[in-house]
């Protein structure tokens, strides 16, 4: 089954054109953080991984500074670290 899983990842990698897919908010990919967890982990991981992201991968988002640190809060208010956050969005961030 994670064979499974792992080849949809890849299809989607191959058929899915960067342009047409949606800004991820962290650093590493939605798609990419689901296939390492599913490959070193096995499928419930990779699974668990992608339920996660797709929980707190959406529009219900916030980034603010902190004590000169940048956070993200999401809409499930779990809060992440500059390290984490995607830096296109903290340059689109910097120019508002």
């Amino acid at each position: 089954m994670k064979i499974i899983l792992l080849f949809i990842i890849k299809i989607y990698w191959k058929f899915i054109p960067d342009s047409k897919r949606r800004v991820c908010l962290f650093k590493t990919s939605c798609s990419n953080y689901v296939y390492k967890n599913a490959k070193e982990k096995g499928l419930v991981a990779g699974l668990k991984a992608l339920k996660f992201r797709i929980r707190n991968c959406n529009a219900n988002y916030i980034i603010i500074k902190v004590k000169k640190k940048v956070i993200l809060i999401t809409g499930e208010n779990i809060v992440f670290e500059e390290s984490e956050i995607n830096d296109y969005l903290l340059n689109f961030n910097k120019k508002i």
